[in-house]
């Protein structure tokens, strides 16, 4: 159970589950940390507003994907977005706000340690989902590997159609796998206000394109000098 849900007893839901089929259910789920730093790595700034994701037009995309929702077999949608929430939490309340004027779920906790992560949160909500749910169809936009590569390609072992969104540069665990779909995030339709300043290797012109470094060289050296003595 999580705090969407709203029985008072999780031992009656199990019973009243087993008595009847479980709703079929599409569910995005959205790892804020991870596409907020990966989304600096690949256009080398510190994102603006414009270069922000709109999750209006995500949220439209979505729910499109599920098809007509007057038709029998019409799964739930459900979109949930996790955050880390530093102390001081700035303009971070507005952005929460916005998520849920759009229909999004935000989980958030607080991050008082660098390394705090949310990752075993989005686990255990999407272990929940199968649980009270048919999942039918999941999209993760997360470009880690590490912790979603594993449990997102047994999903799809049993059954569940699997779509990991994220940036081609920092998604090899999702382009590479034979069972996991993957879309860039800049195809999703109208993600983005303008086109981002990057260089995708996955969509290059013919004649090639430089790609620019994301740091200068001489702070590079400056850190490597610092780290290495």
């Amino acid at each position: 159970m999580t705090d969407l849900d709203e029985a008072p007893d999780a031992a009656l839901e199990d019973e009243s589950l087993e008595g009847r089929a479980r709703p079929a259910l599409d569910l995005l789920i959205w790892d804020a940390p991870n596409i907020d730093m990966t989304l600096s790595t690949v256009i080398g700034a510190r994102p603006t507003a414009a270069s922000r994701p709109r999750f209006d037009a995500i949220a439209s995309w979505f729910v499109d994907g599920a098809g007509n929702p007057g038709a029998p077999d019409a799964p739930e949608v459900e979109a949930c977005v996790f955050a880390n929430i530093p102390p001081v939490v700035g303009t971070l309340q507005r952005w929460v706000e916005a998520l849920r004027s759009f229909g999004f779920a935000v989980f958030a906790r607080p991050k008082t340690q660098p390394d705090d992560d949310i990752d075993q949160d989005m686990l255990d909500h999407i272990a929940v989902r199968q649980h009270s749910h048919r999942l039918r169809r999941l999209v993760v936009f997360s470009g880690d590997g590490r912790n979603f590569a594993e449990p997102l390609e047994e999903l799809v072992r049993q059954g569940t159609q699997v779509t990991v969104v994220a940036f081609s540069e920092v998604a090899g665990y999702a382009i590479g796998s034979d069972l996991l779909e993957f879309i860039d995030i800049e195809d999703v339709p109208g993600a983005f206000a303008v086109p981002l300043d990057r260089v995708r290797l996955d969509a290059l012109p013919p004649d090639g394109a430089w790609l620019r470094p994301t740091r200068s060289l001489r702070e590079f050296v400056s850190s490597y000098a610092r780290r290495n003595g």
